[in-house]
């Protein structure tokens, strides 16, 4: 029993400390996505579908929950962001070249149409990012639309 109560303590002082110990936020500017919406041309509800479940994780800026306090929550949820914008960050769309955006929008309409984005894990908490077949089919049109533009510019070079 008093190695139970031993253990106990010894891992509730290891948790309180560790909350004093945190990963940089993602804490940009929405706006860094300006370039990307303003060269691709969402509609306002692709656009809306964009903020509410891809950006966090595939921008330089994410609305953190505010389990985010908790550690190794916050790490686990950095991690997801890190990977995220390793994969794809419309924050820095402009600095991609043509065919990179063209690779990177095919990617986007296979993700979003497999059902693998938005993650379930981010969904399990962010009930607004579960994207219902309409919205599916909606990001997918509208990324194939803009793969195709990037094409024919590919072609015509």
């Amino acid at each position: 029993m008093k190695v139970v109560k031993k253990s106990l303590f010894v891992v509730a002082v290891i948790f309180v400390v560790t909350q004093f110990f945190r990963p940089q936020k993602n804490t940009g500017n929405i706006a860094t996505v300006t370039a990307f919406e303003a060269e691709t041309k969402p509609p306002a509800s692709v656009k809306n579908i964009l903020r509410t479940s891809c950006y966090d994780c595939h921008s330089s800026s994410t609305n953190y929950p505010w389990y985010n306090v908790i550690t190794p929550v916050n790490y686990w949820l950095e991690s997801h962001i890190k990977d995220g914008k390793k994969h794809l960050n419309f924050s820095k769309w402009n600095t991609y070249s043509l065919k990179r955006k063209e690779h990177k929008m095919d990617e986007l309409h296979e993700e979003v149409a497999e059902g693998k984005m938005p993650l379930d894990s981010y969904t399990w908490t962010h009930a607004d990012a579960n994207l219902t077949p309409n919205q599916i089919a909606e990001i997918v049109t509208w990324a194939k639309n803009i793969q195709q533009n990037y094409k024919q510019q590919l072609s015509s070079k």
